[in-house]
């Protein structure tokens, strides 16, 4: 496919997209959102903050609405391959599943071994190899085996189907002031901003969330290119090895910064959510970790929204998260 620009994405195609997205056979949901205020989650800011609840989504996060616009516009029935630490994999699998096409993951050797059965139970292939090595193996995939590369965050229809997600808060906050979002390649964060920013919300700041372990967006704005860099962090899911090109593209017209949190940091809040009754794994708790430990500026009396992105986590994962 040839490489597109930012300039691609336009709001009546992240409309289309929304549309595909929301009748898509596989299930997609729109998510509740709450007030901060609502629940017995901690909060030092005064501000009007709402809760995107995207770990409630169908197949346990947000990937699932990028998948169904990816699969939409592609033939039943075919032979794919994509590279994922957990959640991407899971939504692919389960419309490869759903469609009829052949599948393979390729994940990292850091992702937690319950994603990879997971993925494995909805009949798809799993090679784990070293972070590194993640993009030979799928080039091998594609040029020996004849397989179609389906990116799981560098792709036009994949942003298009996430951008949905940002649709669904400006109905909750038609003008908010500041919106956080986790990072990893980038998909959603681009889609996210892209949506809101195009839609009319040109004073909201939009900002992503990366872990200090696997900060590749946030070199990606220092360099004004995008990067790569050996990665590692607890929220595997933010976790790979270079920043996507039309993400970055999109990020750097539409996002106000990027923000680093601690691996500790995200499982505290991983921790603290889960004392409040939210399921959250530690990739779908980054933008929440940043608003505990204020890491985002200006937020005091304002109108704010913070995703929770996912919801996948096993009891591996769980047993290493303090209380």
């Amino acid at each position: 496919m040839a490489e597109v620009s930012a300039d691609a994405v336009t709001l009546d195609l992240l409309r289309e997209a929304r549309e595909t997205v929301m009748s898509s056979p596989l299930g997609v949901i729109k998510t509740p959102m709450i007030p901060w205020c609502q629940t017995s989650l901690p909060l030092n800011i005064n501000c009007n903050i709402h809760i995107k609840l995207e770990n409630m989504q169908t197949t346990g996060s947000f990937k699932i609405r990028g998948v169904a616009n990816q699969f939409a516009r592609r033939p039943a029935g075919g032979h794919f391959v994509t590279m994922s630490a957990g959640n991407y994999g899971k939504s692919f699998a389960y419309a490869s599943k759903h469609y009829g096409s052949k599948g393979k993951v390729v994940m990292p050797e850091t992702a937690p071994l319950s994603r990879s059965i997971l993925i494995q139970s909805f009949e798809v292939e799993v090679e784990r190899v070293p972070t590194a090595n993640l993009m030979n193996v799928v080039n091998r995939c594609v040029q020996d085996n004849n397989m179609t590369f389906l990116h799981s965050y560098d792709d036009l229809d994949l942003i298009a189907g996430h951008a949905s997600l940002g649709f669904e808060v400006l109905e909750v906050t038609p003008n908010p002031d500041v919106v956080v979002v986790c990072c990893g390649g980038g998909g959603l964060l681009a889609g996210v901003a892209a949506a809101i920013k195009l839609s009319g919300c040109d004073q909201t700041r939009i900002y992503g969330v990366e872990p200090e372990g696997a900060c590749t967006m946030y070199k990606s704005f220092i360099e004004k290119t995008p990067v790569g860099m050996e990665t590692r962090s607890v929220a595997s899911g933010l976790a790979p090895p270079f920043a996507g090109r039309l993400p970055f593209e999109l990020c750097q017209r539409y996002v106000e910064g990027i923000v680093l949190v601690s691996d500790e940091e995200i499982k505290a809040a991983v921790s603290a959510l889960y004392r409040s009754g939210l399921v959250v794994e530690p990739s779908g708790a980054a933008a929440f970790a940043a608003i505990v430990n204020e890491k985002i500026q200006e937020m005091e009396g304002k109108t704010d929204v913070c995703i929770l992105s996912g919801g996948n986590i096993g009891k591996d994962e769980l047993a290493n998260i303090p209380d």
